[in-house]
């Protein structure tokens, strides 16, 4: 009778459910959550590299000076940084009160909750170091070779393999297809670049 009524426990190993708690916390891992950071991170990268590279390349259409390309990439480095830290800047602080907005008509007031909002202070200095990275590679990359074809030539050649990293990046960080990552930010910064400098070329010969 008494080996009827016992009941078998099951004994699970320790090793294994913290395995399977590992697991979990993985498959359960959202990378929507990096987006904010990636997207700031990788736009301003991105915006200051094809930015600054197609001022060059437009001014180079019709100007030889390797000065002139020098000045004008670091004019667009300098205005490009602090027009992404404004509007990252202001962009982030609508955000934030539209959240805390929310916050007070739901009458949570809790320490954790405010410590989650955006902080549009750090979202503009990210965004505007960022592109200041991205923008320094081209003018880097022009500011050593003295004859004219050549150095178009390194512009778009630097150019094409920093936008290869940042795509490669961004694909990675955010588990999205690396091929198509690469080609839509290559693709994207070679038109924006062919498009500078054959209409600077098309205006200088025609219009002026």
């Amino acid at each position: 009778m008494s080996a009827q009524n016992d009941v078998s426990i099951p004994v699970f190993d320790d090793k294994f459910e913290q395995g399977h708690d590992q697991l979990s916390i993985t498959e359960e891992f959202d990378y929507s959550q990096r987006g904010q950071w990636l997207r700031a991170a990788v736009l301003g990268a991105t915006d200051g590299l094809v930015s600054v590279a197609s001022l060059m390349m437009g001014i180079g259409a019709v100007k030889h000076d390797v000065r002139a390309m020098i000045l004008t990439g670091f004019a667009g480095l300098v205005s490009g940084a602090c027009s992404m830290a404004i509007g990252e800047f202001v962009s982030v602080y609508s955000q934030r009160d539209v959240e805390v907005a929310q916050m007070k008509r739901e009458g949570n007031n809790d320490e954790s909750e405010n410590e989650a909002l955006p902080n549009p202070v750090q979202a503009a200095a990210a965004s505007a170091i960022a592109f200041m990275l991205g923008a320094i590679m081209p003018i880097l990359a022009a500011g050593f070779i003295v004859d004219h074809k050549v150095r178009l030539g390194v512009v778009v050649a630097a150019v094409s393999l920093a936008l290869v990293v940042f795509g490669w990046i961004g694909a990675v960080l955010g588990r999205s297809c690396v091929v198509k990552s690469i080609l839509r930010i290559v693709v994207g910064g070679w038109m924006a670049m062919a498009i500078t400098f054959g209409l600077t070329k098309w205006i200088s010969s025609t219009v002026l």
